[in-house]
């Protein structure tokens, strides 16, 4: 084999990560593109090694950083014009109200991304998470006290709504990597003042907590990352046995509220009747998003019978009776 330029090296491992990533899903590719250096570098690479009817360019203007936002999505209409580009703004402090704003953020980004996904009639969309956010990601759920659920990291692939997935090309190449191809193609980006603002725990790992770790170990952003795909190699065997559990225990529901047979999930270890749990809430749409360990062990001890009920974030209440365990939204 010849040999390639860095720039063309990048662009074959975004592109080998894109086939592998594909499942056989032909058609257009939704590349969401904020403006920074990971999701430009994937635009670009994409755009190195598809062919240009193949790529659509999404942008989210949150409105949460007033000129800066707007000069972002400047930017990204100026990338590649030769491909169309759906730029919307949101304003979405305004829409968060009294909502956790980060995750507003992001869900909206995600509702956004999908309906361009679904006008394209793409099943894909493509985000620039890299392999140092997969290693933030880690440590930032390890430092909250997370369990095997939470070390699987950034999923490579999942579904984020009927027919569209969302894949991410860039997981197994480091920040180190986008620079140097960005830089060597002379390609510039855009910064986020944010993103060095320590009052974000997100910000302090990347700023405080891995510098102080590489003395330790040089290549621990490798390590943490690494840890990602074992987890969820572990932890796919225990989902698959807490599916089918979930279809052994449940009965038929009552209206919004989810049934399961006592005697069906009685001797389950708790790590499994903790993972029904988590299945059912994915499954139902409520949040996870205020559920800590202890309400799911609490939850737990209602479905076996060692307390008779509780009430747990999103108004979501699990009553424990003879014969049956009950779970919904509360009355």
């Amino acid at each position: 084999m010849g040999h390639r330029d860095p720039m063309s090296e990048f662009a074959a491992t975004i592109h080998d990560n894109l086939d592998r990533l594909r499942e056989n899903a032909p058609g257009p590719i939704v590349v969401a593109v904020s403006g920074g250096a990971d999701s430009v570098a994937m635009l670009r690479a994409l755009a190195e090694s598809t062919p240009p009817g193949e790529l659509v360019v999404a942008h989210l203007n949150h409105q949460l950083r007033g000129a800066d936002s707007d000069a972002d999505a400047a930017f990204v209409a100026g990338l590649l014009p030769e491909l169309p580009h759906f730029i919307e703004r949101i304003d979405v402090a305004a829409a968060a109200a009294r909502a956790n704003l980060e995750a507003k953020a992001r869900q909206t980004r995600y509702d956004f991304l999908a309906k361009v996904a679904q006008q394209r009639g793409a099943q894909l969309i493509a985000t620039g998470h890299t392999r140092d956010d997969q290693a933030e990601t880690v440590l930032h759920r390890l430092i909250r006290g997370t369990g095997l659920r939470g070390l699987r990291g950034i999923a490579a692939s999942r579904e984020l709504a009927p027919g569209v997935r969302l894949i991410r090309p860039l997981l197994t190449v480091s920040r180190a990597e986008v620079i140097a191809y960005l830089r060597s193609i002379d390609q510039p980006w855009r910064e986020d003042a944010t993103n060095a603002d320590t009052a974000f725990t997100r910000n302090r790992i990347r700023h405080e907590l891995l510098p102080m770790l590489r003395t330790f170990n040089p290549t621990i952003e490798d390590a943490l990352a690494r840890t990602a795909p074992q987890a969820n190699e572990m932890f796919a065997e225990i989902e698959s046995k807490a599916i089918e559990l979930l279809r052994l225990a449940e009965r038929p529901r009552a209206d919004s509220t989810v049934v399961l047979d006592k005697a069906a999930i009685q001797g389950v270890p708790t790590q499994l009747l903790r993972e029904v749990l988590h299945v059912i809430w994915q499954r139902e749409g409520w949040s996870r998003n205020g559920m800590t360990h202890a309400h799911w062990q609490r939850a737990a001890d209602v479905a076996v019978g060692r307390v008779p009920a509780c009430d747990l974030p999103d108004r979501i209440r699990i009553v424990g009776a003879a014969r049956v365990v009950r779970i919904g939204p509360a009355a």
